[in-house]
């Protein structure tokens, strides 16, 4: 592994952000990552945070036409209501923070603190818990299904809508569309390895495969035998799809889980695709890469999400992050 000492693992990858990245404000003392320019006058902002490990989610997407904020926990660790609320002030302008909170149980208990000690600060804050993963409910770290890739849907959309100067409430109406819009599927190749066991974080045998993966390595709905990349995509479009029945066009996320190369994603994504047509489901866009990690897992995950023509044109709108970039 390419790293010092567990324990300064995350500490030292932002500060490795903070000299890439002199558009943002890293804080590696304190965990938590600021656009630069914050905060923004008349300008809902927005938080969003979670373990390290699955960069470029959360870090990667704070800029304009995003995230105002980051707060990264320890490797797959909630980080603590500390830095969320140090994260809120920092980026408040008074016109409100909406929380954007994957479904895990840490999580969801360290936002919830957080944004009742926000409001006993005076800050106005509301949440939305992305809750997309459609291969299993009540799962290892989760009450309910995961929060996983329809999270950067969530954040690009909203953080669109509130660079805008819409109000929170309706930043928030949005966020929450999106997530209902939303459903993924992961599989994993190989498991993953964090800085602190040193090896696998779970057993997976050689020439196999798990369906309905978590991005800690959760365990999916099946495992079998290793399957082809047409074969993988039927599976895991017609889980989504099954789930989802989505009667208009879709925002299409072909991610990687961080081991598997581009040249893989993207014939996967010709076969997700390939599905689609054959099921009659019209492709809005599609994005190819990773974005939503697991360390070195290697494997990929489908995420669609129905769009109407707002949510569309809020998804084209421009951003300016370090992962995601487009329009300016």
């Amino acid at each position: 592994m390419l790293i010092n000492v567990p324990e300064t693992v995350v500490a030292d990858a932002l500060r490795g952000m903070a000299a890439a990245h002199p558009e943002l404000v890293v804080d590696a003392e304190n965990r938590v990552i600021v656009r630069r320019d914050a905060p923004v006058a008349d300008k809902v902002a927005l938080v969003s945070g979670g373990g390290s490990g699955h960069e470029p989610l959360h870090g990667g997407f704070v800029g304009p036409g995003m995230l105002d904020a980051a707060c990264p926990g320890e490797v797959f660790t909630s980080p603590v209501p500390d830095q969320m609320v140090r994260a809120a002030a920092a980026v408040d302008s008074g016109s409100g923070v909406l929380f954007v909170v994957k479904n895990y149980t840490g999580d969801v208990l360290n936002f919830q603190m957080a944004a009742e000690l926000a409001e006993d600060e005076g800050m106005q804050v509301a949440s939305v818990l992305v809750n997309d993963d459609v291969a299993v409910t009540d799962s290892t770290f989760t009450a309910g299904r995961r929060g996983t890739g329809a999270t950067l849907f969530v954040e690009k959309i909203a953080g669109a809508a509130a660079e805008e100067g819409m109000p929170l409430e309706r930043v928030e109406a949005l966020a929450r569309q999106v997530v209902e819009s939303s459903r993924s599927f992961g599989v994993a190749l190989s498991a993953c390895t964090t800085p602190a066991k040193g090896g696998p974080t779970f057993d997976l045998p050689a020439g196999e495969l798990e369906l309905g993966v978590g991005i800690h390595g959760e365990p999916g709905r099946e495992r079998r035998a290793m399957m082809t990349s047409h074969e993988i995509a039927d599976f895991a479009v017609d889980a989504i799809l099954e789930d989802l029945r989505p009667r208009l066009p879709v925002l299409v996320l072909v991610n990687g889980m961080g081991a598997t190369p581009l040249l893989e994603l993207y014939g996967f994504a010709a076969e997700v695709r390939r599905v689609l047509d054959e099921r009659e489901v019209a492709v809005a866009r599609t994005l190819v890469g990773n974005y939503v990690t697991s360390l070195d897992m290697a494997g990929c995950s489908v995420t669609l999400c129905q769009v109407d023509g707002e949510l569309l044109r809020l998804w084209e709108a421009p951003v300016e992050t370090p992962a995601l970039r487009w329009g300016r």
